[in-house]
């Protein structure tokens, strides 16, 4: 990490500080953010801050660089302690967990979604398509649950609104199987009313303006958000900074693409808009009280009855059952008999928001529980599969202080106060309680614990949440006012709690309305009006049945409780705030079962600038997130601690004296001499029962002295069971191969004989075994099979060529010569008839026919007139003869070609029979005569054939004619033609 981190980058880690002062501490944040360092260690904790820009951090070439690194090794970033995360998981079998905390707009959304893409980049090499399907399902929720659960605020662009625990499930390979999302009170307040300068969820802004014209007139919905009740105060308000790259259209689109991606059907996707749509206009609505009562319910009707009639069509609702929900409710009278009771223009404002809140909330839910059901991992057996590994990723609310804080201020900044005792716990308190448990050595760190201050919030009877659903229960009218007065009757001597009451002077608070709690992260100032009626959470039961009974599957698996009869009696729910504390509780165990690591997200001013660090903003958060004192702990305490047993199971294999048991004795004594051996005793401190290693860089070495000798090991055990695997291996293939030895002695024995059996008759005369059927051999014997065939097809040959008498032998070795000159290249060359060696005509240099007669001999071939006593009219040396053409016809055309001299041309058609094909017997004689003499013919088949006359270079063709009565030639343009008469 040197090279990359010099000392013009500040301290890498905020523990190798020359002095650990508030001063020292903001200097070195200071100085790294303005180098663009956004990320600082504090062991193995990181510290980030907010760039509020796009910085060349992050990618493909990064996840790389910190892939199996360690954490020093690398300068520090996100992606060390995912890597550490996931290292700790894999190797270790140890549910792990990353919580990341910070105020608002602090860049937690941001880190978790860089953890989420390393996991997804270093898991699944082997391209498994479960594990690819679950990798893209959990990198397409968090665009999902944006949009839903996330808004612009005025301290965040994209402000989660809820709280989301995400953990994923890894299979003994360290890919993803799975993940189950938890989510923690959504702020549906939202959804009715926000603060200048502030939004509502994206989810409606995308929806108006990256819908298709089409699809909102569907709706019955305009692309302004100015025109909705709900929109209209952000209706000016980009999603963020960067609108013209992230603008409500395209995030629409990314959305719609994501959901399509996670399994949402076209039918479940179009069901959430029309939900949307219907809050949207539902939000509309306005009530008008009239002078009539009867058929007008009571003096009370909708100014715009168009809008009911929008809101029936998008749930799938009959019209006169949504209008009669608006107007008036109907309840169950203690003998079970059914009252209707009209509503004031009030009350139905009230119910109208209270069922636009929860049809919102019921449609976060059923979001988050589909994402569930495709992320569940699928048909997992740990019998079979082993067991499953967990990391879990913490992306909740930060520590929220607004000018009006209300109820969900409340619950958010008590997370916040349950997640900093469990970081004071685990961090601090049990960090130094454990070394006074193990008998190390150790100067206390003084830090404050918040315990007083959750003890306030959910202790039982007397914490402010009991209280709370006390007057939520409790007969008669119990206003918000009456439930401070009881807050300030229980708390008035609590150090962390006042009020106006309790402190008259105090004019930052009014009467009867705030009260303040003084937080780790600072005061802040609660208003407790709407506090009962949001923790009450109460929605008339017309709306559940009538949202049950949509015709819409989607909408109707949203409200299951609405099946329940109007008479029947049911336990009185849980409150908002009481399901909330329960949720915590369950989180902080959750958390506290995992082996922690922890991203501390510091905003760096108010104003979401890029570049500037407002030091007295940072300054209070570093002090009430504790991480000077985490600083002072790191400092003073050990970087690691691990059993004696657990640490001689890992690097047992680095000593002779540990290696492969020792026979020291105590494990104590054998992890003594072990690190005696390596020279790192100096480093170490030894506790009752555990091992305290102060440096990560001692770890670093028996890391390393492990790896080298890994490979060795592994060997030794590849080796000794790939010997056990060869000795069966061997014995198999000896029984095979003696099984197949005998077998193919039998196959071998049986061809024989039935070989034997075959030819017993092939020397009987004259066929000598011609017809007979050679059988099909084994594998093995078809090369002997091939040699014997060949044996006797020259024994054959032999038994037919020694009856032949030695006067024939000149014509049988003449038609061998002549096959292999034109067998396969010529229909007819007279091989079925005697040869008599009869040469007819040849043509004249005056291309006029003339008998004449060839005679060969075994020194020349003369041409010769029988006219005239066969008078030599030319005399042609065969040492001259280089070769001869003919046809491929059954033509008996003939071109002598001699070296030095004019080719000779010729046409045997004078025989008896009549046209007796002679060429076989001229071509045969002539070729043998070559081979006797060690030299070979060219014999050239063509239809059209090249010659030598006069010096010149002509062709010769064959031109069958039927009415031609015998052959003759002609003559035209420089080129001869062989008039042959085809019958």
């Amino acid at each position: 990490m040197e090279d990359e981190e010099g000392p013009e980058y500040g301290k890498p880690d905020f523990v190798l500080l020359d002095q650990v002062t508030m001063e020292d501490f903001m200097r070195n944040l200071q100085l790294r953010f303005e180098k663009g360092r956004i990320y600082t260690y504090i062991g193995e904790v990181l510290v980030s801050v907010n760039p509020y820009q796009e910085l060349p951090l992050y990618g493909p070439e990064a996840i790389t660089r910190y892939q199996g690194r360690e954490l020093y090794e690398r300068p520090p970033h996100l992606y060390a302690v995912a890597n550490a995360a996931y290292k700790a998981m894999k190797h270790r079998s140890r549910d792990t967990c990353i919580v990341i905390s910070g105020e608002s707009g602090a860049g937690k959304t941001e880190a978790s979604k860089h953890i989420m893409q390393y996991i997804a980049a270093v898991t699944n090499p082997s391209q498994r398509a479960e594990v690819e399907r679950v990798k893209d399902v959990l990198l397409k929720s968090t665009c999902v649950l944006e949009a839903f659960g996330n808004a612009r605020t005025n301290r965040n662009h994209n402000s989660s609104r809820f709280g989301k625990y995400m953990d994923i499930n890894f299979d003994f390979k360290g890919d993803p199987i799975g993940g189950h999302i938890h989510s923690y009170l959504l702020e549906k307040s939202r959804v009715l009313k926000q603060h200048m300068g502030e939004r509502n969820f994206h989810a409606f802004y995308q929806l108006l303006r990256g819908s298709e014209d089409k699809q909102l007139h569907e709706l019955h919905l305009e692309r302004n958000p100015a025109v909705y009740n709900f929109t209209r105060q952000g209706a000016g308000l980009n999603m963020t900074v960067h609108s013209a790259l992230d603008s409500d259209e395209q995030s629409h689109q990314a959305v719609t693409e994501a959901m399509r991606v996670i399994g949402f059907s076209p039918k479940e996707v179009e069901s959430v808009h029309r939900i949307l749509a219907a809050i949207l206009h539902l939000g509309n609505i306005e009530f008008v009280e009239t002078e009539e009562g009867g058929l007008q319910k009571e003096g009370l009707a909708v100014a715009e009855e168009a809008l009911v009639d929008h809101v029936a069509e998008l749930t799938a609702t009959p019209r006169d059952l949504v209008l009669h929900s608006l107007l008036a409710r109907t309840v169950a009278s203690g003998g079970r008999e059914l009252i209707e009771k009209g509503h004031t223009a009030a009350e139905a404002s009230y119910a109208r928001d209270a069922c636009a809140k929860a049809v919102y909330q019921r449609l976060f839910e059923w979001v988050v529980n589909r994402i569930n059901s495709v992320m569940e991992p699928r048909g997992r057996d740990p019998r079979r599969d082993g067991k499953d590994t967990v990391i879990g990723v913490l992306d909740i609310y930060g520590f929220e202080v607004f000018p009006v804080n209300s109820f969900e201020q409340f619950c958010i900044n008590y997370c916040n106060e349950k997640l900093q005792q469990l970081f004071i716990q685990l961090i601090l308190k049990q960090e130094q309680e454990e070394y006074k448990r193990e008998g190390i050595t150790w100067q206390s760190v003084e830090y404050f614990n918040n315990a007083t201050i959750v003890d306030l919030v959910e202790r039982p009877h007397r914490g402010i949440l009991a209280m709370l659903d006390e007057a939520c229960s409790s007969a008669g009218t119990i206003t918000d006012r009456i439930f401070l007065q009881t807050l300030d009757t229980h708390h008035r001597h609590h150090l962390h709690y006042t009020s106006r009451q309790l402190c008259p002077t105090d004019k930052t608070m009014e009467f009867g309305r705030d009260f303040r709690i003084k937080h780790y992260a600072g005061d802040v100032t609660y208003s407790v009006e709407g506090f009962i009626d949001k923790n009450r959470d109460f929605l008339f039961q017309d709306f559940k049945r009538l949202l049950y009974n949509s015709t819409d599957p989607t909408l109707r698996a949203m409200w299951p409780d609405g099946q329940q009869d109007i008479t029947e009696v049911t336990k009185r729910p849980l409150t908002a705030g009481t399901l909330f504390k329960n949720s915590m509780v369950a989180l902080v165990e959750n958390l506290a079962s995992k082996e922690p690591f922890y991203v501390r997200c510091i905003k760096p001013n108010e104003d979401k600038v890029a570049g500037k660090l407002d030091e007295n903003h940072c300054r209070h958060q570093v002090a009430y997130l504790g991480l000077l004192e985490n600083v002072r702990v790191r400092r003073a305490g050990f970087a690691s601690r691990q059993p004696y047993s657990r640490f001689l199971l890992r690097y047992k294999m680095t000593c002779e004296y540990t290696w492969p048991n020792h026979l020291l004795g105590s494990d104590k004594a054998a992890v003594s001499a072990l690190l005696e051996q390596h020279g790192l005793q100096g480093d170490v401190a030894f506790g009752h029962s555990k091992l305290f290693i102060r440096s990560p860089r001692t770890l670093v070495t028996l890391e390393q002295s492990r790896a080298r000798l890994i490979p060795i090991i592994v060997l030794l055990l590849q080796k000794a069971w790939r010997g056990t695997l060869a000795r069966w291996r061997c014995r198999r293939l000896r029984a095979i191969y003696t099984i197949m030895r005998w077998f193919r002695r039998h196959k071998v024995r049986a061809h024989l004989a039935e070989l034997q059996r075959r030819f017993q008759a092939a020397r009987q005369p004259p066929l000598y075994g011609r017809d007979l059927v050679w059988p099909l051999p084994p594998a093995v014997l078809q090369p002997f099979q091939d040699t014997c065939h060949a044996l006797f097809c020259r024994w054959r040959a032999r038994q037919l060529v020694k009856n032949i008498p030695p006067s024939d032998m000149p014509q049988i070795k003449a038609k061998v010569a002549a096959m292999g000159a034109l067998q396969g290249l010529r229909q007819d060359w007279g091989c079925r008839r005697a040869w008599a060696r009869d040469y007819l005509s040849s043509v004249n240099r005056f291309h006029k026919i003339r008998n004449r007669a060839l005679l060969l001999t075994d020194q020349h071939l003369y041409k010769l007139d029988p006219d005239r006593q066969y008078r030599v009219m030319r005399a042609v040396p065969l040492e001259a003869v280089t070769g001869l053409s003919v046809t491929s016809g059954g033509d008996q055309l003939v071109v002598l070609h001699a070296r030095g001299q004019d080719d000779l041309v010729v046409c045997l058609h004078r025989s008896r029979p009549p046209l007796d094909n002679r060429v076989g017997e001229l071509v045969g004689v002539l070729a043998a005569h070559c081979q006797g003499e060690g030299r070979t013919l060219e014999v050239r088949v063509s239809d059209c054939i090249p010659l030598s006359h006069r010096g010149v270079r002509r062709l010769i063709s064959v031109e069958p004619r039927p009415e031609q009565p015998e052959p003759d030639f002609r003559c035209a343009r420089g080129s001869f033609t062989l008039l042959w008469p085809s019958r």
